[in-house]
């Protein structure tokens, strides 16, 4: 199952990545910019304390270079080799430098005068790890600053999703015969701000669908009061016409024809009707599935006998479908007519039990291209001669009814349709 992917949460993770990002920014930007100091007063330092020697041994020729915890001083005099300095900074020209010398880093000044070298060695061991602790605080600064930006994004964006969620819940729990009503902050003249717009715009589409909703349920209304009355006025003349003692038997037949067609008629228009409504597909109703089987096969054996195919039916004395009779009457009418009208010279087999239907026919069966679209509406393959409603209809039905409905098709043996009930 896909999980939701929550609003919130996105805004959130945004404005933790750019209390990230910046955080990041900020903290490279930082340590750099201290370390540059760090690296300046360093230099100034030694700088000053070597034109002090210098000014020092200029008024007093025995003045000895410094030797502190930080500092260290060497003076090469005129026409020694400078053992007396470490190897690293023998050679080293005047200026500004780094060594390392035993593996602790030195910032080094070199600086020549009256034919003497005088070096300063700066320590920065202490300094270094002053760095490392303030890039730590600089690090954990930006992770808190990241948690925060989470934190508030969080909040904020409760703030601003909070009516888009109400809004959701509103029209998520309106039924079709109760539209809400959303516009309360802003109208047309002051829409206020982008929610209210939002609002507005779904109260005018609310608005034109409860309208058409109206209009739908005022057309079955009719559709049915008006169709039912001349169904009503056939079948009563029908029972009329049966009860004329002067009539033949191939005339009381094709009355009696013209009585189960009317009665088809009425359960067709009672099935669609029931389908063209939103409300589910009362379930409570039963029906005898064999019967109406017999009834289907029956209704159809002499058209599949001009064909030349048999038709023929499996099932046992009585199955009891927990489903209205008429529209388990139109999926079946549907498959057995479709078998019928690709079977030429073959046969039908129908066959029901409590688990469910199967009808399997001979005829050119259905090319696998098209096997996923036969349930489309208005879908009609190259040799069909219906107008691609029919087993879209059977579909709607099945969906409706929670029935599975499974096609295997082969060019050579035929079609078989299944429906587990």
């Amino acid at each position: 199952m896909t999980r939701r992917r929550s609003l919130r949460l996105r805004v959130a993770l945004a404005f933790a990545g750019m209390g990230a990002v910046l955080s990041v920014l900020l903290t490279i930007g930082t340590w750099f910019a201290a370390h540059d100091v760090s690296q300046r007063l360093m230099d100034q330092t030694l700088r000053a304390e070597l034109e002090d020697y210098m000014a020092r041994r200029a008024r007093n020729p025995n003045s000895q270079p410094p030797d502190t915890a930080s500092l260290r001083g060497y003076l090469g005099k005129a026409g020694s080799n400078g053992e007396e300095m470490p190897p690293q900074v023998r050679t080293l020209p005047p200026g500004q430098h780094e060594v390392r010398i035993d593996g602790t880093p030195y910032r080094v000044a070199v600086a020549e005068r009256d034919g003497n070298r005088y070096v300063i060695l700066f320590d920065e061991a202490r300094q270094k790890r002053r760095e490392q602790r303030f890039l730590a605080y600089l690090v954990a600064g930006a992770l808190l600053m990241t948690l925060l930006a989470a934190v508030g994004g969080m909040w904020l964006a409760a703030r601003v999703i909070a009516p888009v969620t109400e809004l959701a819940r509103t029209v998520g729990g309106a039924g079709p015969e109760s539209p809400p009503r959303l516009s309360n902050a802003g109208n047309a003249e002051n829409p206020g701000d982008e929610i209210d717009e939002l609002t507005l715009a779904f109260d005018r589409y609310i608005a034109r669908l409860a309208d058409f909703v109206e209009r739908e349920r005022a057309f079955s209304a009719d559709a049915s009061h008006e169709l039912r009355t001349p169904l009503a006025v056939i079948r009563g003349a029908a029972e009329v016409l049966a009860d004329d003692p002067d009539l033949s038997t191939a005339q009381r037949d094709r009355v009696a024809r013209i009585e189960r067609a009317t009665d088809e008629m009425g359960e067709l228009i009672a099935a669609l009707l029931l389908l063209a409504r939103e409300q589910a597909t009362p379930m409570d109703e039963t029906c005898d599935a064999r019967r109406i089987a017999v009834h289907c096969i029956e209704r159809y054996r002499a058209l599949a006998a001009s064909r030349g195919t048999a038709v023929s039916l499996d099932a046992p004395d009585a199955v009891e479908l927990r489903a209205p009779a008429a529209l388990f009457a139109i999926v079946l009418a549907n498959l057995v007519h479709n078998a019928v009208a690709h079977t030429h010279g073959g046969a039908i087999a129908v066959r029901l039990d409590a688990s469910g239907l199967a009808v399997r026919d001979s005829g050119s069966g259905i090319r696998d291209e098209a096997l996923g679209l036969v349930f489309e509406r208005f879908y009609r393959g190259p040799d069909s001669a219906g107008a691609g409603i029919g087993l879209s209809l059977v579909k709607r039905i099945c969906d409706r009814l929670g029935w599975r409905i499974e096609l295997q098709s082969d060019q050579v043996a035929g079609t078989t349709v299944t429906l587990r009930l």
